[in-house]
């Protein structure tokens, strides 16, 4: 996927991905899926997606500052 934010591209074709994080089993509604990736120039940024009743119900892109990174990896 694609986004762009503040005339920046985040692309999780194109950048690594450091970690995921699954909740729920697939086909759950309440089901969603976070992975933490860092661009070639060092951004950070979160892809989610997930199921219908998830906080993720349709694809997105969020971008997330390295502090907020560190949090969400140790959570």
């Amino acid at each position: 996927m694609k986004k762009v934010i503040c005339k920046v591209e985040y692309d999780t074709e194109t950048s690594e991905l450091l970690q995921k994080k699954t909740v729920g089993e697939f086909g759950d509604p309440k089901g969603y899926e976070e992975c933490l990736y860092k661009t070639a120039d060092g951004k950070l940024f979160l892809y989610g997606t997930g199921g219908e009743e998830s906080p993720y119900a349709e694809e997105t892109i969020k971008r997330i500052s390295a502090a907020k990174a560190e949090e969400w990896q140790k959570a």
